[in-house]
């Protein structure tokens, strides 16, 4: 299936897997999904992930996170920067999302990284999301 927004396919994916309680997830894989994956995973967002090949196509299998009540640790995800309209900001221009409680993933010359770490490297770049 040819998708006009992968970014927008991941977080759909995460954001549907979540809500119905699924253990994990399965998306196409790309470097860029497998990029923003590794990244939600050490920011503790998701358990981690691995690559599979399945019919001859790569995917990448997402082990989602709950907390102790059965709750999904990620609250909300939100896309900033679309095909159609691109978003980008200054390292001094990101503000830190929700007091620092939330995420923006920042798309910067030195590949993904948090809204903290671009602000502490002086960073900027292309505003992909926030996630909560």
């Amino acid at each position: 299936m040819n998708v006009t927004d992968p970014i927008s396919d991941l977080l759909t994916r995460l954001r549907n897997a979540m809500r119905a309680g699924h253990e994990k997830t399965e998306i196409p894989a790309s470097r860029e999904r497998e990029a923003i994956l590794k990244l939600l995973t050490e920011e503790g967002y998701i358990a981690g992930f691995s690559g599979l090949e399945e019919e001859g196509r790569r995917k990448l299998r997402a082990r989602l996170k709950y907390d102790k009540e059965g709750e999904p640790i990620i609250r909300g995800l939100d896309r900033v920067s679309r095909p159609g309209r691109r978003v980008y900001r200054r390292a001094t221009e990101i503000p830190p999302f929700l007091g620092g409680t939330g995420m923006t993933v920042v798309s910067t010359s030195k590949g993904l990284m948090s809204d903290r770490r671009a602000r502490d490297q002086k960073l900027g770049g292309e505003v992909l999301f926030n996630i909560w």
